[in-house]
């Protein structure tokens, strides 16, 4: 018993195997940029080495500076530079974002002789206890952002940023 594909059947089952194929084609890069994120791996808790010494690390905070290799935002791979103000409370060891939460400027350590002891940003006269917490009457509308910190062969290694723990 020998069945014959028609001249119609054998169009019909050659345009339905084309069509799939360029379906698939095109569908393929939609489900594999929904899927790629999620099969990435997290970048979230690694620490940034700096060239800070925990040992020289004073009760006076000091500008840290350190940058992230190779980060990549969206399909761009850049190095990114950052600062930190890095100080010791006793045994502790602290860093503080320069961001200043008013409009984002960044601010310094007893910027003049008036602001003896705190953090002074300069685009609006806005101020910070060492802790970070901002002084009322000031401009800036909430404390410091902190950064996570570890040490790691007497060295300052700085993480992600944390809301400020301190105030």
């Amino acid at each position: 018993m020998s069945s014959k594909v028609s001249r119609r059947q054998f169009l019909s089952y050659t345009l339905m195997g084309v069509g799939g194929f360029m379906a698939s084609a095109m569908l393929m890069p939609m489900v594999r940029f929904a899927v790629d994120p999620v099969l990435q791996p997290k970048g979230e808790g690694e620490f940034i080495p700096t060239p800070q010494k925990a040992d020289d690390l004073t009760e006076t905070p000091v500008r840290v500076d350190f940058t992230i290799k190779d980060r990549k935002d969206a399909w761009y791979k850049s190095d990114v530079s950052n600062t930190a103000w890095v100080y010791k409370e006793g045994d502790t060891i602290i860093a503080l974002s320069p961001v200043c939460k008013h409009l984002g400027c960044t601010v310094n350590w007893e910027g003049d002789e008036k602001h003896k002891n705190e953090f002074f940003c300069p685009c609006h006269n806005g101020r910070y206890e060492k802790n970070g917490k901002n002084i009322p009457g000031t401009p800036p509308l909430g404390p410091l952002d902190e950064f996570m910190v570890e040490v790691v062969d007497g060295y300052v290694n700085l993480g992600k940023t944390v809301p400020n723990t301190l105030v």
